[in-house]
């Protein structure tokens, strides 16, 4: 192996974990960042061991990661009755949320749906009960995601050791 592929790989690599990070931190494109880790390490080989079946494969993953990204946080607001003010809360609480460290992540999207619904509707006991959902919806999401990330990354081993 020479040095050009040695620095591939120490990219491709260096992006896939990128992608493991992105599923915790919401400013950062876990899919993308990892189809594109998948993809600089199946072209370094010349497509050879990881083929353009694989990478269909590992890029259908990553859409329906990204599809559970933007749904998952709406999705548990929403199935408490969330207005669309306590939507935009947790979305924004979580984004503020970063630069809060770890509580902040954890409690950026309750704070912020239940901030928003409580401004929409008034009702402290529902606003309370959405910003629980909203940060349950986010906490699923995020295990699926983290689910896939480790999943792919064990299909794109597979597929190139095997």
């Amino acid at each position: 192996m020479d040095y050009t592929q040695l620095g591939g790989w120490l990219l491709a690599i260096a992006l896939m974990l990128a992608g493991l990070a992105g599923n915790l931190l919401p400013l950062i494109p876990a899919a993308p960042l990892l189809l594109a880790g998948f993809v600089l390490g199946a072209w370094i080989d010349g497509f050879e061991r990881v083929g353009w079946g694989w990478l269909a494969l590992l890029t259908a993953l990553a859409v329906i990661m990204q599809v559970i990204d933007f749904v998952s946080g709406a999705w548990g607001a929403k199935k408490m009755g969330a207005s669309r003010q306590a939507v935009i809360g947790a979305t924004l609480g979580a984004i503020l949320g970063l630069f809060f460290g770890i509580p902040g992540l954890v409690f950026g999207p309750f704070v912020g749906a239940a901030l928003g619904e409580l401004l929409a509707r008034g009702d402290l006991a529902h606003a309370g009960r959405v910003g629980v959902a909203a940060w349950l919806g986010m906490a699923v999401g995020t295990v699926a995601k983290l689910a896939l990330s480790i999943m792919m990354i064990g299909l794109f081993a597979f597929a190139y050791f095997v």
